[in-house]
């Protein structure tokens, strides 16, 4: 038992200190690290990973707003567009088989593997180029906008990530906002798509809170160091070498999950 709050302690410390310094992309590895470590189903994987990143990316956002790098009304109306993917995609979660939910999470940090190493080499040109006020909307912007806010709300539910890795590149292309800024807005967004599809979840799904709580304040506590820290440590750097992480977790989950499957 001690062993594995010790584990969860430090598998939250990771993942928080992710969020709190990159706006997400730690996130998703919170699955794995249930399903793999902990030992949880792929299915209450995904609903403890909602309360863990919800939580973390609360709190996480509130310390981001004291140093003036969240955006209220534009993180609000960017998780409310993705509510009602968010119950679609948790109603889905209940009735794919495990391994395939599995298969589908490892394509997804694949994916976001590839966003943050562009992230990466785009960092010292946003940081030159953007600016802490929203450029004017276009059609083209708005249409990323709402397409980037329903799916990151599909995948909150659907797979119990965050989806930071979407919506901070959204919220710098469509509206212009410098990256600390995204980074703080995309936290209110991750939490209000999370606190959606738990809603969504509600009768359905179960708790092991005895893993749940450890791993909810030690991710806290991550996110919370992990953005007094932030301005002193390069974005670049460090969505290269969770990039790297992803990737190795993702090849893991492919070759377990296939194997399992046939």
């Amino acid at each position: 038992m001690l062993t594995t709050l010790l584990a969860a302690a430090g598998l939250g410390l990771l993942i928080g200190a992710s969020l709190g310094a990159l706006g997400g992309g730690g996130s998703i590895l919170t699955v794995p690290a249930l399903v793999y470590v902990l030992g949880e189903s792929p299915q209450a994987a995904t609903t403890g990973s909602l309360v863990i990143v919800g939580v973390t990316s609360l709190i996480g956002a509130v310390g981001h707003a004291r140093s003036g790098n969240v955006r209220w009304a534009t993180g609000a109306v960017f998780g409310v567009t993705g509510i009602v993917a968010s119950w679609a995609g948790s109603a889905l979660n209940r009735h794919v088989e495990p391994n395939v939910l599995l298969l589908a999470f490892a394509a997804l940090m694949l994916l976001a593997a590839v966003g943050m190493l562009r992230r990466a080499r785009r960092a010292p040109l946003a940081g030159r180029e953007r600016s802490d006020a929203p450029s004017t909307l276009t059609a083209a912007g708005l249409a990323r906008f709402v397409g980037a806010g329903l799916l990151v709300g599909f995948l909150t539910g659907f797979l119990g990530v965050g989806g930071g890795f979407i919506i901070v590149p959204a919220l710098v292309m469509a509206l212009g906002l410098s990256m600390p800024v995204a980074v703080g807005t995309s936290l209110l967004v991750i939490s209000i798509n999370s606190a959606a599809a738990l809603a969504a979840r509600a009768g359905h799904a179960t708790f092991d809170w005895s893993l749940i709580l450890p791993f909810t304040l030690a991710a806290v506590a991550g996110s919370l160091l992990a953005t007094r820290a932030a301005d002193r440590v390069s974005p670049a750097a460090l969505s290269r070498a969770f990039a790297a992480l992803l990737i190795l977790v993702a090849t893991y989950v492919a070759v377990r999950s296939a194997v399992s499957l046939g």
